[in-house]
């Protein structure tokens, strides 16, 4: 199993969400989060003088697939997510040794 997390902007998420219900991915979740990378923030200016914004607003989204499941939902979430600008994010994909569903006590791929 692997937990893929994205890191994307605040008006893609419904694309997103929407193109992996579309492949069949039900469960998921969004937190929102405040990071930068290579984009570094910009500077604002509020009643006249001027500030540096080094954290911008960013959306978390973390799914939990199968094996198989992972590169296509990797690939989908690039098509949907891109928009070709610095920002757009990043993908993190890690092993996950084991998933417990709390109510039922299944576990593995049972759990997803």
């Amino acid at each position: 199993m692997k937990k893929i997390e994205a890191i994307l902007r605040h008006f893609k998420l419904e694309e997103v969400k929407d193109a992996l219900n579309e492949i069949g991915i039900k469960g998921m979740t969004v937190t929102e989060v405040r990071g930068f990378g290579r984009q570094r923030g910009h500077t604002e200016t509020y009643r006249g003088a001027e500030y540096s914004v080094d954290f911008l607003p960013k959306v978390k989204l973390e799914v939990v697939v199968s094996d198989g499941e992972a590169q296509t939902v990797i690939d989908k979430i690039m098509t949907v997510a891109r928009t070709g600008q610095v920002g757009d994010g990043k993908i993190f994909v890690s092993e996950l040794a084991e998933v417990v569903r709390i109510r039922t006590g299944e576990t593995a791929a049972d759990a997803i």
